[in-house]
């Protein structure tokens, strides 16, 4: 049976929690969840909204928190799995609807996810993460049709780095790294405090060859969050590079940065 097979029931002592169910209620896990996903720890944030539906199973941004935190964790079947458990209760509801979408753009379902994209839209789902899911949909799709809904998501939200960093992971994972930089860069910006910011900045510079920009990057990772162990390898491996790499990626700031 997969891991997740019982998320939404699964006792606090599976994943540390001592406290009395009673003290801490669905607002309080929603909150905790969010935060843990803003911090990327993304399978800590699919517990946490396993626990507001523990005590409200209505809450349609849980089911929709659980499957986003399943694709930031690369279980792309299983976020079809959940969307489509939560479209039993919520059928219309325009962010399950976007993320399905996502889901099955990953999984390579090109015609069905834009489908779901589309219907996500016609059922007034105006929100930033709608146009993100629809942006990582054309991006699979392969159209340049995707660079407006990333642009629409931003517009929205202008003060808000976590889109702009979200905005940046799925351009990342596409491999549209310059793209995926900038927009870090905004987030960036805007959280110079966040250190997930700087870690999406150090991975898009040493996808484009620009050592020297990711070290900066991922050190201030490691000033910001000591204990990142993801940092610290990257640190070691761009270090580790010989001094043809390192100039390969001098060139290619001209061109790049």
């Amino acid at each position: 049976m997969s891991r997740f097979g019982n998320l939404e029931f699964e006792s606090p002592e599976q994943f540390g929690a001592t406290e009395p169910r009673e003290e801490r209620d669905a607002a309080y896990w929603m909150t905790s969840g969010e935060s843990a996903f803003a911090g990327a720890d993304f399978d800590l944030a699919l517990r946490h909204f396993s626990r507001v539906l523990e005590h409200d199973p209505m809450v349609v941004g849980a089911w929709a928190g659980q499957v986003r935190s399943l694709m930031e964790l690369g279980e792309f079947r299983e976020a079809r799995v959940w969307a489509d458990k939560a479209l039993e209760r919520f059928a219309t509801a325009p962010e399950l609807l976007a993320a399905k979408g996502a889901a099955l753009g990953r999984l390579g379902d090109l015609d069905t996810a834009i489908a779901f994209s589309d219907a996500s839209l016609e059922e007034r789902g105006d929100t930033p993460y709608v146009w993100l899911a629809r942006g990582d949909v054309l991006l699979a799709r392969r159209e340049r049709r995707a660079e407006y809904c990333f642009e629409r998501a931003c517009a929205m939200a202008p003060d808000q780095w976590l889109v702009a960093w979200l905005a940046g992971r799925i351009r990342q994972v596409h491999g549209q790294f310059a793209a995926a930089l900038t927009l870090a860069r905004r987030a960036a910006a805007m959280a110079p405090d966040r250190w997930v910011v700087w870690m999406l900045c150090g991975e898009c510079q040493r996808g484009l060859g620009l050592t020297d920009h990711a070290l900066v990057s991922f050190q201030q990772v490691l000033d910001l969050n000591p204990d990142c162990r993801a940092a610290a390898d990257r640190v070691t491996e761009l270090r580790q590079r010989g001094p043809m790499d390192r100039l390969a990626g001098r060139l290619r700031r001209w061109f790049c940065a």
